[in-house]
């Protein structure tokens, strides 16, 4: 891979402009105002990063979390990219590259989300789940609906990803002008696709971050080739997947210690007894022991700072303290994992992820863990993904059997025509586009997907008020 070509400017429509222009922005740029100004960014605030359903003014939403994925890949891009252009390590790189780069990395933090469905990755495993139980039990025209869909239709379903609907929604579904959706540059679309490969290519035992997950639809498979081919990040991980990837794990990896503490979930000596008696002999070698026993040591230190300064709340005054002493130690690591293994990453032969081969990683692993112990296995987080599990069985119910039997030959029931009818326009218009003139099969993919278009582009709030509405709830 060379930088000529990841720096890719298409875009899927496009478009010209006068010959004499006052507009000094690269493209990179301009997907950003696209970006911030779409309803699909906006929808960000009210869909909730980790507490379902929750209403607190402190804890991250998907847009907060976004913003910080943005702001960290920004500063990798220019901490790493500064340094191979220092360090001569690639005779490809300019100055002007590394601007275009942090503008690509600053947009796709804003974008790495915006697939997602409601109430967290709750909501995805809800998705898959759902579709896994009742695909095969569904049925069209006496055939059970597993048995029309080839196996990588079905398989979209059962490995259903926000990654993947990001993709989908960027290219297609942000329907202004056409069916090309926002119409981004390629380079940022190809930076988002951290897993390249479809439903059927999904191998977690790779041994290869890129098979973790499916990237892509059956339905989107065209645009994800011409996007591959003309980066040239082709069976491959673009670059700048990877840090986007490491910011989000920084991002989100401290935040939710910072709102485990504030909202009660962990205490302050939780956290230091954890860290001092849990993680210490995973350390790979004495430099990642003494990166990690150093992080430990500050955020004693800046408990006893607290206490002198008399502040009323030394323990989470010390944790806010220290999350923001490991973001910028977990950059440091983001940004070294890169750089030591660029020759691999740019061959396209990198397995891993960048953290996972810098001293940061028995830090990172850690902040994971108590994360799962403390928040995701807590009684009062599961109290809130059994509620919102209810209002998503209500609404895949509802309209999954409403869409089997749309714009068909078959009969629905006045009920199910009035829930089509609830379905945004810009969802209908994308599905009457990509059905024309397809198969049997392709025709049912594509009306499945409009129910998962349909909830993916709900918010929290908008979920909760419409399952309460059609549900006769006051």
């Amino acid at each position: 891979m060379n930088w000529k070509k990841l720096l890719c400017e298409k875009r899927r429509r496009s478009y010209t402009t006068s010959a004499v222009s006052s507009d000094q922005r690269n493209e990179f740029q301009k997907d950003y105002h696209r970006i911030i100004g779409s309803a699909s960014f906006r929808r960000l605030q009210d869909k909730t990063q980790v507490f379902p359903l929750d209403r607190g003014d402190f804890v991250r939403t998907r847009l907060t979390h976004s913003l910080e994925v943005s702001s960290f890949a920004k500063s990798l891009g220019q901490m790493i990219f500064r340094y191979i252009l220092d360090h001569r390590r690639d005779d490809d790189i300019s100055e002007a590259d590394i601007g275009k780069i942090c503008s690509v990395l600053e947009c796709a933090g804003l974008i790495h989300d915006i697939g997602n469905p409601p109430f967290g990755h709750f909501g995805e495993d809800y998705v898959r789940d759902w579709f896994r139980r009742n695909l095969p039990k569904l049925e069209l025209g006496g055939k059970s609906l597993d048995s029309i869909l080839t196996p990588q239709m079905a398989g979209d379903f059962y490995h259903f990803e926000g990654n993947a609907q990001a993709l989908r929604l960027l290219t297609k579904l942000h329907f202004l002008v056409d069916e090309n959706g926002m119409n981004l540059t390629y380079t940022l679309l190809n930076t988002i696709i951290k897993y390249p490969v479809p439903s059927t290519g999904i191998n977690k035992k790779s041994g290869n971050i890129k098979d973790k997950k499916m990237g892509y639809y059956y339905a989107d498979r065209e645009i994800f080739e011409d996007i591959v081919k003309s980066t040239g990040a082709v069976d491959c991980r673009h670059p700048l997947a990877f840090i986007l990837e490491a910011a989000d794990d920084i991002a989100y990896k401290t935040a939710d210690i910072e709102d485990a503490v504030k909202k009660g979930f962990m205490t302050y000596s939780q956290l230091v007894s954890d860290l001092k008696e849990r993680y210490m002999e995973k350390c790979a070698d004495e430099g990642e022991r003494e990166e990690y026993i150093r992080a430990v040591e500050k955020l004693e230190d800046y408990y006893s700072q607290a206490i002198k300064r008399g502040i009323s709340s030394p323990e989470q005054n010390a944790v806010q303290r220290w999350i923001i002493y490991v973001q910028g130690v977990l950059l440091r690591c983001a940004s070294y994992g890169f750089t030591n293994n660029y020759d691999a990453i740019m061959e396209g032969s990198f397995p891993k992820e960048l953290l996972a081969v810098s001293h940061g990683s028995t830090i990172a692993y850690a902040l994971g863990d108590m994360a799962y112990r403390y928040v995701f296995c807590s009684k009062e987080i599961y109290k809130l993904e059994i509620a919102a599990g209810e209002i998503y069985e209500f609404l895949l119910n509802k309209l999954t059997r409403a869409a089997v039997l749309y714009d068909t030959e078959y009969e629905s029931s006045a009920i199910e025509q009035r829930i089509m009818r609830l379905v945004s326009e810009n969802y209908i218009r994308a599905y009457k586009v990509s059905a024309e003139g397809k198969s049997e099969a392709e025709r049912l993919y594509f009306r499945l997907m409009l129910v998962t278009d349909y909830i993916c582009g709900m918010t929290d709030g908008y979920a909760r008020k419409l399952y309460r509405e059609l549900s006769g709830i006051e």
